[in-house]
């Protein structure tokens, strides 16, 4: 899709959004077996169903606009979650790999907050007040699972890594 309007824009990214929901979607159970912390690994395995709600949330977006949910993949969070995968297949140390695990899924949530950010800032300017909400509402749940993985992190794990 040839980009010549804020409007492209926003749906290129939109189409961007989904196809990187889906791979975290698909990526977050492996995270989560890898984990060894019992809090962790049911924080990543919960963020699969809320992963997969904002897939189909976006999808909706795009559909509402008749745009094509499956046009664009994400090129950066594939290479945040080959990372992610990277990291977590090769710390053998519990303790340091869910301190690693930590650290790549808040990578992953800190593009989500850019892009998501981005993303509500276009709907506003182009005056999609539903979509708007929609993306508001996945922005407060991105900052909010980051801001848990950032006490999780202070508080239990990497103490833990740390001993």
């Amino acid at each position: 899709m040839p980009v010549s309007h804020l409007r492209d824009l926003y749906l290129v990214e939109l189409q961007e959004m989904r196809s990187a929901e889906d791979l975290m979607a698909r990526t977050m159970p492996t995270l989560a077996r890898r984990a060894s912390n019992e809090p962790l690994a049911r924080m990543l395995s919960d963020d699969v169903g809320e992963t997969s709600a904002h897939r189909d949330r976006l999808a909706a977006i795009l559909g509402g606009h008749g745009a094509d949910a499956g046009e664009h993949r994400d090129q950066s969070m594939a290479a945040l979650v080959a990372e992610a995968d990277k990291w977590s297949g090769m710390i053998e140390d519990p303790a340091c790999r869910d301190t690693a695990l930590i650290a790549s899924a808040q990578r992953l949530q800190h593009y989500e907050i850019a892009a998501y950010g981005s993303l509500a800032t276009w709907a506003k300017q182009l005056g999609f007040e539903e979509d708007l909400a929609v993306l508001l509402d996945i922005l407060d749940e991105e900052k909010k699972a980051d801001e848990t993985l950032t006490e999780l992190a202070k508080d239990v794990v990497n103490p833990q890594a740390a001993a």
